[in-house]
């Protein structure tokens, strides 16, 4: 409308063929990339080393890349809810009294009992995370982008994909 023309250094004037080979090229650099990183990441599980991701009673050692080390203030309040959970207060309760001593969440305001159920199909929320008994788990799921929104959107992989590796120096809690 406005008679622009656009003169690439390399290409010339970019014309409809010109625009779609660059969205091809770029797209398949970006999906390249994407397995590259995963292949790292999975190196890194492999090795005992965290591939990222935060998770409560734990932070990154600065001196150390990619090892974690446990917060004991944060891990004496996992260490309780296991405890409480095992003696039979239901996750609701357990919450409720979390709340009521002011004690932080991992995330928000206030603990919910969905931090702690979280989904059994992604090994999700405080009392299925195995990293708690020693075993750091990766690759429960992954990322698609859902095209009506732009947003990331997390999808359960099956429980054969996750790749698990023992690390008994962060175990939390007994069997």
């Amino acid at each position: 409308f406005a008679i622009v023309r656009l003169i690439g250094l390399h290409d010339g004037e970019a014309n409809t063929l010109v625009v779609g080979l660059r969205g091809l090229v770029g797209q398949m650099q970006r999906e390249d990339n994407v397995h590259k990183i995963r292949r790292g990441m999975s190196g890194l599980v492999r090795d005992g080393l965290s591939a990222g991701g935060k998770v409560y009673g734990y932070a990154s050692d600065p001196g150390n890349k990619g090892q974690l080390i446990v917060i004991e203030k944060e891990a004496d309040i996992v260490r309780r809810i296991f405890n409480e959970y095992s003696d039979g207060k239901s996750p609701k309760r357990i919450c409720h009294d979390l709340n009521r001593e002011g004690i932080n969440p991992p995330r928000g305001k206030l603990w919910s009992p969905s931090a702690l159920n979280g989904l059994e199909d992604r090994g999700a929320g405080i009392l299925r995370n195995t990293i708690y008994v020693g075993l750091r788990s990766w690759n429960k799921v992954r990322m698609v982008k859902d095209p009506s929104t732009g947003r990331r959107v997390s999808r359960p992989n099956p429980p054969e994909q996750w790749q698990t590796v023992q690390v008994p120096s962060l175990r939390l809690v007994d069997d």
